[in-house]
């Protein structure tokens, strides 16, 4: 099994990995920001606490992606691994 990759495929695929983890550090970055200005908005208007319902609902969907992000980026390796196994078998059935 030949796994060697050319230097634009590796810039390729490095490319798709920083663009994952941006995405993720933009997304971090905009739920701070947004839910700083939701806590002093309320702290402002007073009254009922409703700034955790938003922090909490995004904060999970935060959670989410991060996992996504993180975790798909570990099964790279076995994602290929098995990639090249399924192009293994096919050959052997010409």
């Amino acid at each position: 099994m030949n796994t060697s990759m050319t230097d634009d495929e590796i810039r390729a695929r490095a490319k798709k990995r920083v663009d994952m983890k941006m995405g993720f550090y933009i997304h971090a970055t905009v739920f701070v920001c947004v839910n700083l200005g939701l806590y002093a908005l309320n702290l402002y208007q007073g009254g009922t606490r409703w700034h955790g319902f938003p922090l909490f609902g995004w904060g999970l969907g935060l959670a989410i992606h991060g996992v996504v992000t993180f975790l798909g980026l570990r099964g790279d390796g076995l994602r290929e691994r098995m990639l090249e196994a399924e192009v293994e078998k096919l050959k052997g059935r010409r």
